[in-house]
């Protein structure tokens, strides 16, 4: 089921980023985010209310507090930083370099959380750098 899941993230992620690059034609990079920003909150917290989540709050731990507000920080600069860049380039040039960042969450994986690396996952991170090098050094990027 999570390929699923999976799926339908990356199937969102590529309409964000289409849709963010036709919107932000003279809109701030920064303001075109917390715009979305706002969309954000209410619908994940809508969601929250809607399965009955809200309660957990409490039980949370705080080294889980601190890694997720970590990464919540962390999720505003990638955003940041990428609505910067589609305001200045290609959507599909800043889309392949972005996406290069699987590479990096693998090895931080692989260093951090002690997951397993196999020989599949060396050469598709070869891919994927290799690739995203490929479009941004071609001729028609801006």
């Amino acid at each position: 089921m999570w390929i699923l899941w999976a799926a339908l993230a990356a199937i969102s992620a590529a309409l964000v980023i289409v849709l963010t690059k036709a919107g932000l034609k003279n809109v701030d990079s920064s303001l075109a985010f917390a715009i979305q920003a706002i969309l954000i909150l209410l619908i994940t917290w809508g969601v929250v209310f809607y399965q009955g989540n809200f309660g957990d709050l409490k039980g949370i731990e705080k080294n889980a507090w601190m890694f997720l507000l970590a990464a919540g920080i962390f999720t505003s600069l990638s955003t940041l930083f990428s609505y910067k860049a589609l305001s200045m380039g290609p959507a599909s040039y800043v889309s392949t370099i972005e996406r290069s960042s699987l590479v990096f969450a693998i090895l931080l994986s692989i260093i951090f959380l002690k997951e397993k690396i196999t020989w599949q996952i060396v050469v598709g991170g070869i891919a994927i750098i290799s690739g995203a090098m490929l479009i941004a050094l071609s001729d028609s990027a801006e």
